[in-house]
């Protein structure tokens, strides 16, 4: 059964949807080690004093969301996708959403800053990942959520 799933091939969404969260998961996973590898900025150069409306002391626990939600979760979200999993629409959803609610949060603790537009160029990244996922999961319909269901139910 297995193999007549990826006789199937994949569609415009869902290799949208695995660009998008390889292209995140990969700096995501990068960025995420590099806080804890050095979470007093020695590796990225961020000043502590930027955590100073945060309850962290150092980069380290940010690094360890950034690397576990944003790195490994898209990297998951791509392999559903590449494996043609039924939840990968809603998987999509949830990687886009989780990069938009991760920096609302980044925002409202250290503020907004363009210089260098990263915050910019994610929203724009959260917003489309969001966007192809929603998408998908409309052109899927109902019906997969069902066949999910009843496979994970077995």
């Amino acid at each position: 059964m297995r193999s007549a799933q990826f006789t199937r091939p994949l569609g415009r969404l869902a290799k949208a949807a695995i660009a998008l969260d390889v292209f995140l998961g990969i700096g995501a996973l990068a960025g995420g080690l590099a806080l804890m590898l050095g979470p007093r900025g020695e590796i990225i150069p961020l000043k502590l004093s930027t955590l100073g409306g945060s309850p962290f002391e150092t980069f380290f626990v940010p690094g360890l969301v950034l690397f576990s939600v944003l790195g490994l979760g898209p990297m998951l979200a791509a392999t559903l996708a590449w494996l043609r999993h039924p939840l990968a629409p809603v998987a999509t959803v949830v990687v886009g959403g989780a990069l938009l609610i991760w920096l609302a949060v980044e925002i409202a603790v250290i503020g907004y800053t363009n210089d260098p537009p990263l915050q910019p160029f994610y929203l724009i990244l959260g917003a489309a990942i969001t966007v192809v996922g929603l998408v998908w999961l409309a052109e899927v319909g109902p019906s997969t959520w069902h066949h999910a269901r009843h496979e994970a139910l077995k």
